[in-house]
């Protein structure tokens, strides 16, 4: 099974495949960012992340994905562009056929750390151990997107 994890963002946009075998293996397929250039306008850098996922999605043809849910920030403008940024993804998961599972950040620390207030530099210990990486993932946003793939795989209803 094809798992991809989105750690969505209207600058970075993480993403990262993984596979889960039917013993509940997990291994690493790919990982990376969606970057769009701050000079573009709105528009724009949503349609480039849509191409760009695109793109990920037709090389990998997952059947679950999971997404990150907005953490509340006081900082209510870029709360907004990251909301912009998370409907496309969910739309072009859910376009492309994918189960679509939403997961807060205490869910995913949860999930691949066993403490929902890990911080980032455990989650990325975890992740690399998870899926036998030789070095943790980086930059942080796909690091945030394997952790959002790997909570999908050990939640899913699909298990």
């Amino acid at each position: 099974m094809i798992i991809i994890g989105i750690d969505p963002g209207t600058a970075i946009t993480g993403y990262g495949v993984i596979n889960r075998d039917m013993s509940g293996f997990l291994t690493c397929i790919e990982f990376g960012c969606i970057k769009t250039d701050k000079h573009l306008t709105l528009d724009e850098r949503l349609s480039r992340l849509r191409l760009g996922l695109e793109k990920v999605i037709r090389q990998n043809k997952p059947t679950l994905a999971g997404v990150e849910k907005l953490f509340f920030t006081t900082n209510a403008k870029t709360a907004i562009s990251v909301a912009h940024a998370r409907g496309v993804c969910i739309e072009t998961l859910f376009s492309s056929g994918a189960q679509i599972s939403e997961f807060t950040p205490l869910q995913v620390k949860q999930a691949v750390t066993g403490y929902g207030k890990a911080d980032k530099t455990q989650v990325q210990k975890m992740v690399k151990l998870l899926l036998k990486l030789d070095e943790p993932p980086r930059p942080d946003d796909a690091a945030d997107a394997l952790a959002v793939a790997i909570c999908c795989a050990h939640t899913s209803v699909y298990s």
